[in-house]
């Protein structure tokens, strides 16, 4: 594989001195996230593989080009998993893309998101130089955490070439129930369970309906059931549902209209918005299907303490994240720089200056 790695590296070097840049992708399946892609295609698929898996340090490094897929096959025939929930949104999804979007399905309110299970990196850089940060250990102090920003850079740093990953083990036991809740009643429930030792490891509310995931020992989840009440659903259809949440095939997400992605303090209000709301991760995620225009959207999520991305849309001229403030877009700017000098990467992909 390391001719491969090699080819890649001088395809980098060659647009950094003809100033041309490279779209690094995939299988194309969140092409749609962020502003538009721009440059010549840098395929990420040719470098795919397990480097290193042993099972019982919980620990897998694995090749970008990975299917995403066949990782969660490899781990789910381990009794292990990647807690944080990825969406593929499309078989084609690789290990580098899920890195690279940082995108969390319905576990992350309670697993943690896509960075925090990011022990190392390896990557070449706009120079075309093979890096590598972190390690392949749990417990890992040495040197600066590298790692963990380039989850979410929209390949705007560099080319992501391995990662290592924590694996935990799959849950003991699984129970989804479902409760007839207004958007208020749900958040505030959300918020007083999220404070007690109930086994909590997914929510969604639309349409007056909360969906309840209790994951941990049998023992737990009856005592939870017992806490909670509401109709317990069939694992089947449990099952069923929260793929269809994760990989945004639910109803709530069909129509064609403009989805935003609101991220606010959990006991904030329902948001008086125009258009329909789906909520997750104990109420600090909002999903809003709105016509409504950029502004007051983004308004009402900062004065309720969060923020708002325009997530799926035709027109994304209003642009896709919340603009930074001068000091922050600043060390997006030196980071920027520190890696991808001549800005070959992915350029304008999350900011226009990026």
């Amino acid at each position: 594989m390391q001719e491969v790695v090699k080819r890649y590296a001088d395809r980098i070097r060659a647009a950094a001195a003809e100033k041309k840049p490279l779209r690094l992708r995939g299988g194309g399946t969140k092409d749609f996230y962020g502003e538009a892609p721009r440059g010549e295609i840098l395929d990420t698929r040719d470098y795919s593989g397990i480097v290193a898996y042993e099972p019982t340090e919980l620990v897998i490094t694995v090749r970008c080009g990975t299917p995403l897929a066949e990782l969660e096959a490899v781990l789910r025939a381990q009794g292990q998993t990647l807690a944080f929930e990825p969406p593929h949104f499309g078989s084609g999804a690789t290990v580098g893309g899920m890195v690279a979007a940082g995108l969390s399905g319905p576990r992350r309110q309670a697993a943690g998101a896509v960075r925090d299970f990011v022990l190392g990196v390896r990557m070449l850089d706009g120079r075309g130089d093979d890096l590598s940060f972190g390690g392949q250990v749990m417990k890992n102090v040495a040197g600066y955490d590298v790692s963990r920003p380039l989850a979410g850079s929209l390949g705007t740093l560099g080319l992501i070439l391995e990662v290592s990953l924590k694996v935990p083990p799959l849950p003991f036991a699984e129970a989804t129930l479902k409760l007839e809740l207004p958007q208020d009643k749900a958040i505030e429930m959300l918020n007083h369970w999220g404070g007690q030792p109930l086994p909590l490891s997914a929510c969604a509310w639309a349409e007056g309906e909360l969906f309840l995931r209790l994951s941990g020992a049998a023992s737990a989840l009856r005592a939870a059931r017992a806490a909670i009440g509401g109709e317990s659903v069939a694992a089947e259809d449990a099952s069923s549902y929260w793929r269809a949440v994760r990989e945004q095939t639910h109803s709530f997400f069909q129509g064609g209209r403009p989805l935003w992605r609101l991220s606010v303090p959990s006991r904030t209000l329902p948001l008086e918005l125009p258009g329909e709301q789906l909520v997750e991760w104990g109420g600090a995620l909002r999903w809003l299907a709105s016509n409504a225009d950029a502004r007051t959207i983004r308004e009402a999520a900062a004065q309720a303490g969060g923020h708002a991305t325009l997530f799926r849309a035709e027109d994304k001229s209003a642009g896709v994240f919340t603009p930074l403030a001068p000091a922050l877009a600043k060390i997006h700017r030196n980071l920027k720089h520190a890696f991808d000098p001549a800005r070959v990467f992915n350029p304008g992909r999350m900011y226009p200056d990026l």
